[in-house]
């Protein structure tokens, strides 16, 4: 089975190629900015991708700065400009826009894995080439099939250099080919999201964490984000940023890396453990798009409690729900198992031991008490939620093997002729 992921390695620049780094990140950006303004400004008969691409070379003649990308990362800007419209077509993601100096991550594709020259040194270190930037150290932490190693099934096919609060990391697109995964023999569970318990499962044990920066970090952000406050405060209107209120900002961006790297890091051990552990993993089916909207509302119809729904909000994209269920789903196919999603009404509600629903079965946030008078069944909160999760997931898992066994049974051949 031939298996695609991606690898991230810090680079490590000299400050010569950290300014031929930026350069081509710019060009890219302004490539894609000048294709949009050229794909928008043509009437629909005349745009496709051969016009582009000559107006892209056309481009590079009449502009020496735009020759510092190189041909093949401008090519690569202009598939990935008509793939967005592909998605946007689909209905799969909105329409491409541009793409603004200061709120867009600059990157710099490198198609081909043959031009990285990919060569590890020792057993901390490896090298790789980019394109006008040269020979670049990067932090070898993962084994890549390069050199003996590599083959027509297992190879780098490409990268691509994006630049993150933290400085500049390296993408790299690696295929393998792997065996195919075994059935899973592990137990089933069902996993509850929440905030105070991030993650509860349903064998009644909980996978937490505590704040993502130390106490000293926390009090630095602070102080800087009230210094970034004061200084966006004295700027006058349609003033600039200043050099220092630039750098406050890139400081503010590199301890919310720090901590988004640390929860990203939990998030894949906490999964990779659950994903070896049980067979079948039950989700709730959650709309997160909806559940972080703003309750502020319009002039005519103001919210309430908007600030408390901000921070609920600000909870919620913290622990990053989503992202979970994306490793789950991944790192379960890998070893042989699956992930159920189940519709979510009532999972908080129903009492796992007989069923009985009502809204008082929640004695607080964290108490599940049955109200039933012939349970009185009493457990943690997101446990219950997380044991309903598992039941319903384990019905449809058997409902779809119902209806995979009768639509076998409509395909068998009859046992006796037809009567002519």
């Amino acid at each position: 089975m031939k298996q695609q992921r991606g690898h991230k390695a810090r680079l490590y620049l000299t400050p010569a190629q950290q300014v031929a780094a930026d350069e081509q990140g710019h060009a890219a950006r302004t490539m894609w900015n000048l294709i949009h303004s050229w794909w928008t400004m043509l009437p629909k008969d005349r745009r496709n991708l051969a016009a582009a691409d000559a107006a892209i070379r056309q481009g590079r003649k009449d502009l020496p700065w735009l020759a510092e990308l190189p041909a093949q990362a401008s090519q690569q800007v202009l598939k990935t400009y008509f793939r967005a419209w592909v998605n946007c077509w689909e209905g799969r993601a909105d329409a491409p826009n541009f793409k603004s100096r200061f709120r867009s991550r600059m990157a710099i594709d490198i198609p081909q894995g043959r031009d990285l020259q990919i060569v590890r040194l020792n057993r901390r270190w490896g090298r790789m080439w980019a394109p006008k930037i040269g020979y670049v150290l990067f932090r070898w932490t993962k084994d890549l099939p390069v050199g003996k190693r590599a083959d027509k099934l297992n190879k780098v096919t490409g990268g691509r250099l994006v630049k993150d609060a933290d400085g500049w990391h390296v993408v790299f697109r690696v295929q393998r080919e792997i065996p195919e995964p075994q059935p899973h023999t592990g137990p089933a569970v069902g996993i509850d999201r929440g905030i105070t318990k991030p993650l509860a499962f349903s064998d009644g044990t909980f996978r937490e964490h505590g704040p993502w920066l130390i106490e000293g970090e926390t009090k630095r952000l602070r102080r800087l984000e009230q210094a970034s406050a004061r200084k966006r405060h004295a700027r006058r209107k349609n003033e600039p940023a200043s050099n220092r209120l630039r750098r406050t900002y890139d400081q503010i961006a590199q301890l919310r890396a720090k901590a988004k790297r640390r929860a990203v890091d939990w998030q894949h051990r906490t999964t990779a453990e659950a994903a070896e552990t049980f067979s079948r993993i039950g989700v709730e089916d959650l709309a997160i798009t909806n559940m972080v909207k703003s309750a502020r509302g319009t002039v005519e119809n103001p919210g309430t409690r908007v600030r408390q729904k901000a921070g609920l909000n600000r909870a919620i994209a913290t622990e990053a729900w989503g992202r979970t269920v994306t490793l789950l789903e991944y790192k379960a196919a890998q070893r042989g198992g699956q992930v159920v999603k189940v519709p979510a009404p009532n999972t908080s509600r129903r009492c796992s031991a007989c069923g009985f629903i009502t809204p008082g079965n929640r004695e607080t946030q964290a108490r599940f008490v049955c109200k039933a008078d012939s349970c009185g069944y009493a457990v943690n909160a997101d446990t219950n939620a997380a044991r309903n999760i598992d039941h319903a997931a384990g019905l449809a898992v058997s409902g779809r093997r119902a209806g995979a066994d009768r639509q076998a049974e409509k395909r068998q051949p009859p046992t006796r002729p037809h009567a002519a």
